[in-house]
């Protein structure tokens, strides 16, 4: 999923949308095998209601894996390039040994299974708001304009339309108000903006490698002369479910264990890119790149290239903080880890002596990046901590 994910160019809080139907739906369908100890999501998640019963001779764990397979496909562009991984897949040997009314039985549950559930997901708001205007550009310093080299449209305006699974709406969870944008020298805005073009222009390696590690642009544009082309990288949210992966086999978590973390980071994922796109796309804030260059440097470029959508609330200090609390709750605060997410992007591995950790150098990365002040960064993290928090005491999945 996180291959397709990357190669169709889902933006951030799409791709966080295209995690979290396919994982709720696996989630409810194995924690019928113990469900004394895991709570079904049912009505604790806006919406939801419960899945359909599994029949008798049913393989839960095949069903759980076709419910991803149907629900994945739905919700992303390369169909085939995604069903060819299932067709290598289910020609693996331990379902040709299975009885095959065992095998149909349980492809068929999933089917049911993914049928509700997609019903879910169509009543979210997303199919309505792909047809919602663009963000009209407003004159004024203060906000958010398109940035080099694309100057791309603002992405995804609308998204604090879109249903949250858990908080109780976009707005429950708001961000202090930034600094009023103020170009003169004493005030605290500029300070902040200073404080990106002065820590960008003294960069140390080290400050470097964490930027370009946690940068997570799904599409960075290239240009040389007349010739262009594009990177494409895994999203921020798809760093953290590829965080789920590595702490759940270092763990050796069971299949309930393994799906109980992916289903809460990808929640949690879920409805912080709700909330923190509920502070972008109404407060506009303009983003460093903008003032440096028509008032300070007009020849600085920010480590990182900039994402097109505003500035405040930092995105990846949300949904990094968030999820790190969801995991920091599940294996503890002192779990280390070695995060390989990105090595398929060329980066080397960085290692964490916790979630909160990692986390935190998400946060920092951005200022590092060139891309955040300091306010929107610091500010996210503790909007992220408010709804890490909220998710997990509201669901708290595991009885135990």
């Amino acid at each position: 999923m996180t291959d397709v994910i990357v190669y169709d160019i889902f933006s951030p809080p799409v791709a966080s949308r295209v995690y979290a139907y396919p994982i709720i739906a696996a989630y409810e369908i194995l924690r019928q095998k113990d469900t004394l100890n895991y709570n079904s999501l049912a009505y604790n998640l806006n919406g939801l209601k419960e899945i359909p019963k599994p029949p008798e001779l049913v393989n839960l764990n095949i069903a759980a894996i076709e419910a991803i397979r149907i629900i994945g496909k739905s919700l992303i562009f390369s169909e085939a390039r995604y069903e060819n991984f299932y067709k290598e897949f289910y020609n693996n040997k331990i379902f040709k040994n299975l009885p095959k009314k065992i095998l149909n039985n349980s492809k068929q549950y999933g089917f049911k299974v993914s049928e509700h559930i997609l019903n879910w997901a169509s009543k979210d708001n997303y199919n309505q708001t792909r047809t919602f205007p663009k963000y009209t550009i407003k004159e004024e310093d203060e906000f958010w304009k398109p940035t080099p080299p694309d100057y791309m449209d603002g992405i995804e305006p609308h998204w604090t339309k879109i249903r949250t699974m858990v908080i109780d709406s976009s707005s429950q969870f708001p961000a202090p108000k930034p600094f009023k944008v103020n170009l003169k020298k004493s005030s605290p805005f500029y300070n902040q903006l200073m404080e990106v073009y002065d820590v960008t222009t003294n960069l140390t390696q080290e400050q470097i490698e964490m930027a370009k590690f946690w940068d997570c642009n799904p599409y960075v544009s290239h240009h040389k002369g007349h010739a262009m082309f594009a990177t494409k990288k895994i999203t921020p949210g798809g760093h953290w479910i590829n965080i789920c992966k590595i702490v759940s086999e270092k763990s050796n978590s069971n299949d309930l264990e393994s799906i109980r973390t992916y289903a809460m980071v990808s929640i949690a994922l879920f409805d912080a890119f709700i909330s923190c796109w509920d502070e972008k796309w109404k407060t506009i804030v303009v983003r460093p790149e903008t003032l440096i260059n028509e008032y300070i440097d007009e020849d600085w470029l920010p480590l990182l290239q900039t994402p097109p959508f505003p500035e405040y609330t930092s995105g990846h200090s949300v949904i990094s903080r968030a999820s790190a609390v969801i995991l920091t709750r599940i294996f503890g605060e002192e779990f280390s880890f070695d995060d390989t997410s990105e090595i398929e992007f060329g980066l080397p591995m960085r290692s964490f002596n916790s979630f909160i950790h990692a986390s935190d150098e998400a946060a920092i990365s951005r200022l590092y990046g060139g891309i955040h002040y300091e306010m929107a960064i610091s500010n996210g993290v503790t909007q992220g901590q408010k709804i890490g928090d909220f998710i997990f005491n509201k669901l708290m999945v595991n009885k135990n």
